[in-house]
């Protein structure tokens, strides 16, 4: 007789790239997306939630350094038409929201939305194929008002979420500048252009004399890969090093370095005056810059930018994995991008947002002590007696019905001290014991699981004494006594 085929298992692995969030992890992310989006709605933006899933066609070409248009992305073909795929940004589904509904929808449209993107590149370190987004954009509006806005909102959106003032330092550029510069170059060709701006967004992490190489010949990096470079000439560097390096003492001295750079470019100018103008739309609005500063080093490598671009950078430092201090770096970054919804309109609408690092910041949080799950496990109503189910579920819908967390425990009761274990492995606050006697006493026991287990750590018998963890009560004080419980540790 034939044995059976052994039957094989799929194994129970997070694919390569993804993680999975569990309770604490899913509750600091949203208390603080609720605090960004508090800040988001005080300044007027509306949210919106668009589909995960577009055409291929809609979201075009705007991954960085990726040749075809759903190279980067998760993409399928549905019954031999259109190429659909995960989003790969917020910004992208925007353009074709806008585009689509642009009859019905306000003139400037201001949204936020928040919510998971994916991007089909190779995993690292902290680098993951899913991770969620959180943005806030003006349609429709080329003020440069709506560009200092967005600063603006950086800032208090930060020191909501719990990053302090000194901690954080919002910085503004605008792409016009260097492509004045650029156009002063005679460097015409727009693959030669996007090239550059990638080279240079890189400044923050190989410094002047790596961007130098990566302007000309190339460089070998850290893993001992040779990059090949642009291959700029070196007084050609010289000129985008300049610029990249122009930031002065203050804005004034700043704006005139630029000036010098740009020559005769009108375009340049044209950048140069609305970064005169965002300066002092910040002072106006009381953004001095120990909040947001004028730096050249901020270019931004998305190719769709058009004007003003800015990031939001932590100060502080932490160690890294070495143990070497190092500054935490950027959490948001954004700019203009008036071509974006031209694509499907055919006329130009200017645009302009901003997109934060959700895990990036949260992150951050941690890193200063600010991302804590507030909130405590459910109060379990503990089993003494399994053939009275119903009246302890009567408890817990006592205390749900009181806006009080709560359950009853539902594995094996007959073991009292794994029951005991399991709320505290929930973080419960308090357990509800009701047995035979305190049924036919008309009352009920409930243990302070927080004070026991600090009183447990750290007292005396005395002090145990003086300050009971576990007490009784009757019945119709229950949901008093763990709403007391409860308010003792907010």
């Amino acid at each position: 007789m034939a044995k059976d085929k052994k039957q094989n298992r799929p194994k129970a692995i997070t694919p390569k790239g993804f993680r999975d969030y569990f309770g604490s992890e899913v509750i600091e992310r949203n208390q603080m997306l609720q605090k960004i989006a508090e800040i988001y709605h005080s300044y007027g933006f509306e949210a919106l939630e668009s589909s995960a899933v577009e055409t291929v066609e809609a979201l075009g070409k705007f991954l960085p350094d990726i040749d075809q248009p759903n190279e980067g992305v998760f993409a399928w073909q549905e019954d031999d038409q259109d190429w659909l795929a995960l989003r790969y940004d917020l910004t992208a589904p925007l353009a074709r929201v806008y585009a689509q509904y642009r009859n019905e929808l306000p003139t400037p449209y201001r949204r936020y939305s928040m919510g998971p993107v994916w991007r089909n590149e190779k995993p690292g370190p902290g680098r993951y194929r899913q991770f969620y987004q959180c943005d806030a954009d003006t349609v429709g509006s080329a003020s440069i008002a709506a560009d200092s806005e967005i600063c603006m909102l950086l800032c208090d959106t930060l020191e909501n979420v719990g990053i302090a003032e000194g901690d954080y330092k919002i910085k503004a550029n605008n792409r016009k500048v260097l492509n004045g510069i650029l156009e002063s170059m005679n460097i015409q060709e727009t693959s030669k252009r996007d090239a550059i701006l990638r080279t240079v967004d890189k400044f923050d992490k190989v410094g002047e004399s790596g961007i130098r190489q990566l302007l000309g010949k190339g460089r070998l990096d850290a893993s001992g890969a040779y990059i090949d470079g642009v291959g700029l000439a070196d007084g050609e560097a010289d000129i985008v090093v300049a610029f990249l390096t122009s930031k002065g003492s203050n804005i004034e001295t700043t704006l005139k370095n630029l000036k010098n750079l740009i020559g005769s470019s009108e375009i340049g100018l044209e950048g140069v005056n609305e970064l005169e103008t965002m300066a002092g739309l910040f002072e106006a609005g009381g953004y001095g810059s120990n909040k947001i500063s004028i730096d050249p080093s901020v270019v931004r490598g998305l190719g769709y930018y058009t004007g003003p671009v800015y990031e939001a950078e932590l100060t502080f430092e932490i160690f890294d994995e070495k143990g070497r201090k190092r500054q935490f770096g950027s959490v948001s970054g954004g700019g203009r991008y008036d071509d974006l919804v031209k694509r499907f309109t055919g006329q130009a609408v200017p645009a302009t947002g901003v997109s934060i690092g959700v895990d990036r910041l949260l992150a951050a949080l941690k890193e200063k002590g600010r991302a804590r799950a507030s909130g405590l496990g459910p109060v379990v109503v503990t089993v003494m007696d399994r053939d009275r189910i119903s009246d302890y579920q009567k408890i817990v819908t006592e205390l749900r019905n009181a806006s009080i967390r709560a359950e009853v425990y539902l594995g094996n009761p007959k073991n009292f001290g794994n029951q005991l274990k399991y709320a505290d492995n929930r973080g419960s606050p308090a357990a509800v014991i009701e047995g035979t006697e305190e049924r036919e006493s008309g009352t009920i026991q409930i243990k302070d699981l927080i004070l026991g287990k600090k009183l447990s750590e750290a007292a005396t018998l005395e002090e145990w004494k003086d300050r009971p963890s576990q007490f009784t009560v009757r019945r119709d004080e229950l949901v008093q006594k763990i709403k007391e419980i409860l308010n003792s540790y907010k």
